[in-house]
């Protein structure tokens, strides 16, 4: 990424307030590391923990100018301040999610959000409904769509490379989950009880990241799902299994399958993606590499700023060849995107097109739409379930 469009549309930084994120959150480290990278932000307000002391400390020992104990008074208080947020980044539990939201798109925020949107499709539309309504910003970060070969992966199909979309594979598999003992007892993490992380907690938690995954780099619907969703271990609460059959809107077949509970796995997100010239394939653990393999052809490797690297894909490398980038400066892409997509608006600016290809609130809508489709079928045996937003 070259220059800094964000001072140069509003001859100053993005200033950005957070919403959760504290003392031992490891999503809420990635969020302010990622403002910073690329020198687009300033983080000048925080309201890091529910707990006004932890909320306190983390604030100071992060420089953080005004510290808050709750996030509804930090929304408040900003909008009323002179130098307040331009931005709110929102790292809580998801239950909250959508309060945060609509809070500060109601006081002229644009908003950047953790995943998944909400926990229920119809808080999910509200927020939809919010943002056209206001025409503000609202960026969702499913950071893995900025790393620079899967935005390889997007044009080399937007390009026709791989020609008409006909296969897709799509798994997500990680062991956190393998061990036989749940968490009990005093602070059980939120993602535990259904009412704060959710009716799946798998589907949720990763889940989401495979189907966003699909739709990124192939622009295609999910139109009808066949799933089975549960758990794994024995008397495990919580899922930490899915696997499903998927239509799709062009015709296309997938398979899916996600699980936190394959024991000595530790983030294999994985895609392959066939079309009637050619295959891509992209995992996330050797995220420099995609593997293009064309009908006619030998099989040939893409790697960032290397041969053949297409525009979206070089926008997202910040160094030469040879020389790796991994999940920080995926998420940072998603981050600085969206900072120029509010610079503009906020500045009557034109952003550069492909500034503008980060996950939004409607495919927060759409992910929700999935996990409701894909438990819906799972609870009838697996049958084929309408994943379109017309069948809502």
């Amino acid at each position: 990424m070259d220059g800094n469009p964000v001072i140069e549309m509003m001859g100053r930084r993005l200033r950005l307030a957070v919403i959760g994120g504290g003392p031992g959150s490891f999503i809420g480290a990635m969020h302010r590391a990622a403002a910073r990278i690329d020198d687009r932000y300033q983080l000048v307000a925080g309201a890091l923990s529910a707990d006004p002391e932890r909320s306190r400390v983390a604030g100071e020992a992060l420089g953080i100018d005004r510290v808050y104990t709750d996030g509804l008074e930090l929304l408040t208080a900003e909008a009323a301040h002179d130098t307040g947020a331009d931005v709110v980044a929102i790292m809580t539990p998801n239950d909250s999610h959508h309060e945060y939201a609509m809070a500060a798109l109601g006081l002229g925020f644009d908003v950047i959000a953790d995943k998944p949107i909400t926990n229920t499709l119809a808080e999910a539309l509200e927020v939809l409904a919010k943002v056209e309504e206001t025409g503000l910003v609202f960026c969702l970060t499913h950071n893995y769509t900025g790393y620079p070969m899967v935005r390889q992966a997007r044009e080399m199909v937007t390009d026709g490379q791989l020609g008409e979309i006909r296969l897709l594979q799509v798994e997500y598999v990680q062991g956190g989950n393998a061990r036989q003992e749940d968490p009990s007892g005093e602070g059980v993490p939120w993602r535990y009880d259904p009412v704060r992380g959710g009716p799946s907690l798998v589907m949720g938690d990763i889940g989401t990241h495979a189907h966003n995954l699909v739709r990124f780099i192939t622009g295609l619907e999910v139109s009808e799902v066949a799933a089975e969703v549960g758990h794994i271990v024995p008397n495990r609460v919580v899922d930490d299994y899915a696997g499903a059959m998927l239509r799709f809107e062009n015709g296309a077949r997938g398979s899916f399958w996600v699980t936190q509970a394959a024991a000595g796995v530790e983030n294999c997100l994985r895609i392959r993606v066939s079309g009637t010239a050619g295959t891509v394939e992209w995992m996330q653990e050797q995220p420099t590499t995609l593997t293009f393999k064309p009908l006619d052809g030998p099989v040939q490797i893409r790697t960032p700023n290397g041969p053949d690297t297409l525009p979206l894909s070089a926008r997202a490398s910040r160094i030469v060849a040879g020389h790796p980038e991994g999940f920080h400066e995926g998420f940072a892409n998603v981050y600085s995107d969206a900072a120029e997509a509010i610079a503009a608006r906020r500045s009557g600016s034109d952003p550069d097109p492909l500034a503008l290809q980060f996950p939004n609130a409607r495919d927060g809508v759409l992910g929700i739409k999935f996990i409701e489709a894909a438990l819906a079928s799972s609870a009838a045996g697996g049958a084929w379930t309408d994943a379109t937003l017309e069948s809502t």
